[in-house]
């Protein structure tokens, strides 16, 4: 798995618009038309499988 990296301004938009809170989640890609995020306290659990999500940018 890839680095996942803090939000910018207008990702937090879109996570926000999804109803995901952005201090929670980092950026693992970001895709014209999707945006791929994990979260960071499923990173912070030793032995578990993070937990990702698929928020799509167009509302």
């Amino acid at each position: 798995m890839k680095n996942g990296k803090a939000p910018t301004r207008e990702q937090k938009k879109i996570m926000k618009a999804h109803g995901l809170i952005p201090e929670n989640w980092l950026v693992v890609k970001n895709l014209p038309e999707t945006l791929e995020v994990v979260s960071r306290t499923a990173l912070k659990k030793v032995g578990q499988k993070p937990r990702t999500k698929i928020v799509s940018k167009s509302l």
